[in-house]
């Protein structure tokens, strides 16, 4: 396939991905706030496992996916440029907020959760810092070599 369509595709699978991981912890945030309304919690219990596996997962498979066919064009290349390395740790850190939401909706939906409507708030805004870290490191590469 093409780099270019490697790249759309790449690109509207984050964007989709990013859409969901913005989303998922406002729901956490009405959820904890209306924890004593079950019927409002069951509402947006259905909610929150539609949005994380109907469109974080598929959004995070197909971001992989055509990351992993981009990167597969020259990978020694890649790994040994800083402006790379600084991505992949973003990348972590934006796996790692994804799967963290996964475990929190569980304990949302099982009445385990003890975060507070704040936490969540401040949590919803973690994405932001790898998204700018990674966009940066992808368009700009900063760190450069050679």
């Amino acid at each position: 396939m093409d780099y270019h369509w490697l790249r759309a595709f790449h690109i509207i699978g984050v964007v989709t991905w990013f859409a969901g991981l913005f989303y998922i912890f406002r729901l956490y945030v009405y959820h904890v706030e209306n924890h004593d309304k079950p019927d409002v919690t069951a509402l947006l219990a259905v909610m929150e496992r539609r949005l994380y596996r109907g469109i974080c997962w598929p959004s995070m498979v197909v971001t992989a996916i055509f990351g992993v066919l981009l990167f597969s064009d020259r990978p020694a290349g890649y790994l040994a440029q800083p402006w790379f390395q600084v991505k992949l740790l973003g990348l972590a850190v934006v796996f790692g907020y994804h799967f963290y939401a996964g475990i929190v909706r569980k304990q949302l939906a099982a009445g385990t959760c003890h975060l507070t409507s704040r936490q969540c708030r401040l949590i919803n805004e973690v994405p932001t810092v790898p998204l700018v870290l990674i966009v940066i490191m992808a368009v700009v590469k900063p760190l450069l070599w050679g």
